[in-house]
């Protein structure tokens, strides 16, 4: 019978033969071994510890196969499950390196013969329950800002994020740490989610990335309504706590979630015993009393900022900056106040508007952005404020490298892995879906820094999926080995030769 236009049938395997479209996805439970993450998660977690059935482990590296992947939901789990080729990988290395002892102690976790490679959907909302807390849910007040205390298992997974950076960087050692501390708005349809500010339901993560290494440090899932500057230096103290051996300073960047007088006090007083003094560059609200003071600059010390060409050279923009005089209401009535460093930056809107030349001039046009009229013109003005010593423009252009990235980052959460779709109405279980996605972007951030290499540290998961991960290969084994068969002269075959011996390089005992 004729399946479709063209000549060509759809045929069903008669055996398992041990095919799959996952072939290169090995290649991460390779990463994850030498990193030592399955190790850590049972460390960390330990919500199965006794427990029958699937370990913490199996457990968590099953969501973060998913997303590697590029699974979405829950149910994924069974997408997963079915590749035949790559569930008898998983199953062999889920044994590698235990005793015979510990082999049998794992069998009888199982009352009956385990027939699958990655937990069924239902074993896996049942395991999210684990993560969330209903007695936190009574302690909510109607139309306040309210973050669930994260419980006993919760916790478990910034110190599992905690021992991967920590391989990351012995392996590729820093001694600075540029922390981008920033939130995202992830749309949500969930009944029990709550609207942000942007007027839909939402939940807001507020993550903290770290700009050498390339890694998200902290993560804290959020409802939509919680401001992202709120308690920020909670989340800013908790941050530090886990950066690891080798770092010695600290610098902060943020937008005006950011402009919390209680941050930069702490940053600028040295009080984290650790660091000392902490460098930040923050957006500043652009008040009253800021544009006051933005009138008071004479023109003349308005200076242009610059961009580089691709060829080398610099070219002159619209835009212009200078130094503001302005102490903050907030703090000027404190004894002892601190006093930073104001930057303001300004573009004329003239410049990008075309109205047409019937409509009539106006200076006072309803923009979504601040704007001030100096010299009869009408610009956007932003302000930046910092207790660096840096030259303004290097400022601004340092300061400004948070913006792309940290939004090229929350892209990628929520398109490329996971994080853009929530399995549950139950806060705490979409925390945990929320971090086992930080944990297999950061799985994929060190693959690509640590093993891929330069030319594919800017490469989308899509490109990572189409050249690396959704191979097509063979599981075959014989005489107790196992082997991944590709087609003949398929030119990802001594790639991914290459890829395992880089791993295996990777493997070093931890220093101290």
């Amino acid at each position: 019978m004729t399946q479709g236009v063209l000549s060509f049938q759809y045929e069903e395997e008669k055996n398992n033969t041990g095919m799959t479209s996952l072939a290169g996805l090995p290649t991460y439970l390779d990463l994850s071994w030498a990193i030592g993450l399955w190790k850590s998660i049972e460390q960390n977690l330990q919500g199965r510890k006794n427990s029958q059935g699937w370990s913490d482990a199996q457990m968590v590296m099953s969501f973060i196969l998913l997303n590697l992947a590029g699974g979405d939901c829950v149910s994924d789990l069974e997408v997963l499950d079915k590749d035949e080729g790559f569930g008898r990988v998983l199953r062999r290395i889920e044994n590698h390196g235990l005793s015979r002892q510990e082999r049998r102690k794992k069998e009888r976790r199982w009352r009956k013969e385990k027939k699958r490679s990655v937990p069924s959907p239902s074993a896996g909302f049942r395991y999210l329950s684990l993560f969330h807390d209903p007695e936190q849910e009574r302690l909510r007040q109607p139309n306040k800002a309210f973050i669930p205390a994260a419980n006993q298992y919760l916790q478990g997974f910034a110190k599992i994020n905690r021992d991967t950076i920590r391989f990351v960087q012995r392996c590729r050692p820093k001694q600075t740490a540029t922390l981008d501390m920033d939130a995202t708005l992830v749309e949500t349809a969930k009944s029990e989610s709550l609207y942000c500010y942007k007027g839909f339901k939402s939940y807001q993560p507020l993550n903290t990335w770290w700009a050498e290494q390339e890694m998200v440090l902290h993560t804290e899932f959020r409802d939509g309504n919680v401001p992202a500057g709120y308690q920020q230096l909670r989340v800013f103290k908790e941050a530090l706590k886990y950066l690891p051996a080798g770092v010695q300073e600290v610098r902060l960047r943020s937008d005006t979630a950011g402009y919390q007088h209680d941050l930069l006090k702490y940053c600028d007083s040295a009080e984290n015993k650790r660091f000392g003094r902490i460098l930040f560059a923050v957006g500043c609200d652009v008040s009253r009393e800021f544009k006051k003071a933005v009138l008071e600059v004479k023109e003349e010390d308005w200076k242009p900022i610059y961009k580089t060409t691709k060829t080398g050279q610099r070219e002159k923009t619209d835009q212009e900056w200078a130094e503001v005089c302005f102490v903050p209401n907030a703090i000027s009535h404190k004894k002892c106040g601190l006093e930073y460093r104001y930057l303001a930056v300004r573009e004329a809107i003239s410049r990008q508007l075309s109205l047409p030349e019937t409509q009539p001039r106006q200076l006072t046009l309803d923009l979504p952005f601040p704007t001030l009229e100096m010299e009869q013109l009408q610009y956007k003005v932003f302000g930046t404020v910092t207790n660096m010593d840096w030259d303004g423009e290097e400022l601004i252009h340092w300061q400004r490298k948070r913006c792309g990235k940290s939004e090229e980052v929350h892209s990628v959460m929520k398109e490329d892995l996971a994080g853009g779709k929530f399995p549950s109405g139950d806060f705490g279980e979409n925390a945990a879906w929320w971090w086992m996605m930080v944990l297999a972007l950061n799985l994929n951030q060190t693959m690509k820094r640590l093993v891929l290499g330069k030319n594919w540290v800017s490469k989308r998961l899509k490109a990572i999926r189409f050249s690396l991960i959704n191979l097509p290969g063979r599981v075959i084994e014989r005489s107790r080995q196992l082997a991944i068969r590709l087609s003949k002269n398929h030119p990802g075959f001594a790639w991914l030769i290459e890829i395992r011996q880089r791993i295996a390089g990777l493997v070093v005992e931890p220093s101290g």
